[in-house]
């Protein structure tokens, strides 16, 4: 079983920045997984970001050029820096982490609400 918890959401203006923290557990982190996801109200849970190592990473294409992912396996954490946010950001923001051979474990999530 691994743990996992988000932090870092909020509440933010139009073209500010965020940066959430993802903590999962495990003696093995650098080997998983670990991925970014939103929900926003009424849609379905998309992918945000994935990181495998440090120069493996995958966006969707609504966030390239304004989030970055990135990990710290010395701290089994990993960030998402939020950039030029906008309204349709505005979501429930959850971290998964997924061991080799193994399910993913999905966080609580963490809200972040982009308005003026």
């Amino acid at each position: 079983q691994v743990q996992v918890a988000e932090s870092g959401g909020g509440l933010v203006q139009p073209g500010g920045s965020l940066r959430l923290s993802c903590a999962a557990s495990g003696s093995s982190f650098s080997t998983y997984v670990m991925g970014w996801y939103r929900q926003a109200p009424g849609k379905q849970r998309e992918l945000v970001a994935t990181i495998v190592t440090s120069y493996g990473t995958n966006y969707a294409d609504t966030v390239k050029g304004r989030f970055t992912i990135s990990r710290d396996n010395a701290k089994n954490t990993v960030y998402l820096q939020m950039n030029s946010l906008k309204p349709e950001d505005t979501a429930v923001y959850y971290c998964n982490a997924r061991p080799i051979s193994s399910e993913g474990y999905w966080g609580q999530g963490t809200s972040v609400t982009v308005s003026s």
